[in-house]
């Protein structure tokens, strides 16, 4: 147990004297990313993404028939969205069961889907979304979403654009791009976007904590270059599935 307990006290720095931050990144940094596109052959799509130390797997079912019925909208699909952490996410060991975080971060990023999904082309349907999260160390809500955009275009769900999100927070005064767990623990401030980056539309803002409005518009210009870069590898990952693809097609 000692060694659990070291593994999260706080480092006597955040941010050093060169402007490192703990895990060695620049405070304009992004974690390292990994996206996987089509890993779960009974979903109609699927992604699992990596994002530092975080472990994401999103799976799309539907467009499909809704139960109960009276449920169905008659001019639109209804967009279902589950965001769950598995017990063994965390250091701690969390109850299996939905806790209120869930359920609200569940809300939220149903919301900021919903903006990019052309709904109206399904009416009485439910699409589902279910996000995984394996394995956390801050920022799950927003690569929940990025995943889950993915996962949405994998589907072959009719979508404005991809969406993407990341959250900037204040460290020791100073603000940090993709904030880890620590920073989420001991910053002053954290500030989740997601955002249509070819649209230029934000489909998610959220602010906890103190910032100036200077600060405030310094946070969001940087969540915007973040996002960009995100949104490069989405692409880039639905891209090379389909590469591979057409690949096994002409080979056959």
């Amino acid at each position: 147990m000692s060694q659990l307990v070291r593994k999260v006290e706080r480092p006597p720095r955040l941010i050093d004297e060169e402007g490192r931050r703990a895990d060695g990144r620049k405070v304009d940094e992004l974690r390292r990313i990994k996206i996987e596109v089509g890993v779960l052959k009974n979903a109609d799509g699927s992604c699992y993404l990596e994002q530092g130390r975080n472990k994401i797997m999103a799976a799309v079912y539907g467009p499909r028939e809704l139960h109960p019925r009276h449920l169905a909208m008659p001019d639109r699909a209804i967009l279902r969205c589950r965001y769950h952490m598995v017990p063994f996410s965390v250091l701690e060991r969390k109850s299996p069961a939905p806790t209120r975080r869930e359920i609200e971060l569940s809300k939220v990023i149903r919301e900021a889907l919903e903006p990019a999904i052309f709904l109206e082309y399904f009416p009485r349907t439910t699409i589902d979304v279910f996000i995984e999260v394996i394995q956390a160390d801050g920022g799950t809500r927003c690569a929940g979403i990025t995943a889950a955009a993915v996962a949405l275009a994998d589907a072959g769900i009719p979508m404005r654009d991809l969406v993407a999100a990341i959250a900037v927070g204040k460290v020791e005064g100073q603000l940090v791009l993709d904030p880890m767990d620590l920073e989420d623990r001991y910053g002053e401030a954290d500030m989740p976007v997601a955002m249509m980056p070819s649209l230029g539309k934000i489909t998610l803002l959220q602010a906890d904590g103190l910032m100036t409005l200077e600060e405030f518009e310094k946070a969001l210009e940087l969540a915007m270059r973040g996002i960009k870069e995100i949104y490069n590898k989405q692409k880039e990952a639905l891209r090379e599935k389909y590469l591979a693809i057409k690949r096994e097609v002409e080979v056959t």
